[in-house]
């Protein structure tokens, strides 16, 4: 049975995106069945997995409203098979951006992807959600779905700010919506040893947050930021960099700490 994460931050660009696809392929790489779910209408995980987002027949949309299922709406790109770091990835485009006005009416309306993923959690080992920034409609269903919540931040002032919001949120969904969701970590990214002031952070982190503060640290890279624009997870785009390598003691740290759940 797969765990299911959200990857989230209501922050904007802390590299939510980022972290999805390459702890996707970084899972993969180490042997585990692997199902991303892009919940962001931009679809910039869709594209950064080798998925062009316009030519998608079936997306989460259709999930959503349930004209389609999971099985019949999820793709694999070729790109990520050839590099050996191959995950299943239902994608998503502008047209997702609709769903949250639609939804609104419905029943069942924050529990539509948790019934959808019933039927395809045998497939998988581990089905990751990359969030939108915001508490949409769109992030309740990641939540209300997941086993726990992956958080990736910046070591800076700000990003403690918007932790807080978050840690909130997730204890609402926790007391209203979904009991099984938790904190499972947060993910030290963009990491530049050589600030004092991400130093100080990070240790605040630790000091705060204990063992739910991952051991494995993601390096401010540039080959991880060039990759989105070759539809590559960082993995894939170059294999030897710091942020793969980084990306790839994430994905085992994460097999580790599931086993011990």
């Amino acid at each position: 049975m797969a765990k299911i994460f959200c990857i989230a931050n209501q922050k904007g660009g802390v590299g939510k995106t980022t972290t999805a696809v390459n702890l996707a392929a970084g899972l993969a790489k180490v042997g585990q069945r692997v199902l991303m779910i892009d919940l962001d209408p931009q679809g910039n995980a869709t594209m950064g997995s080798g998925v062009d987002k316009r030519k998608l027949n079936l997306t989460v949309y259709d999930v959503l409203l349930e004209s389609a299922s999971i099985a019949e709406a999820r793709v694999k790109s070729d790109k990520l098979i050839e590099g050996g770091c191959s995950y299943d990835i239902l994608g998503a485009n502008r047209e997702l951006s609709g769903a949250e006005v639609e939804l609104v009416d419905l029943e069942r309306r924050e529990r539509r992807l948790k019934q959808a993923l019933v039927l395809v959690q045998q497939d998988y080992d581990f089905i990751l959600i990359d969030c939108p920034p915001s508490l949409s409609m769109l992030t309740l269903n990641g939540l209300c779905c997941a086993h726990g919540v992956i958080v990736p931040m910046q070591c800076e002032y700000f990003a403690l700010e918007g932790l807080t919001d978050l840690v909130n949120t997730i204890k609402q969904v926790h007391a209203n919506l979904n009991k099984e969701l938790l904190i499972i970590g947060l993910l030290r990214v963009m990491f530049d040893a050589r600030i004092t002031l991400q130093q100080q952070v990070s240790e605040q982190l630790k000091a705060h947050f204990g063992n739910k503060v991952f051991n494995t640290v993601i390096p401010r890279n540039v080959r991880l930021a060039e990759a989105p624009s070759y539809g590559l997870p960082g993995l894939v785009f170059d294999p030897s960099s710091k942020g793969a390598h980084a990306f790839v003691a994430f994905a085992q740290e994460m097999v580790e700490r599931i086993e011990k759940m």
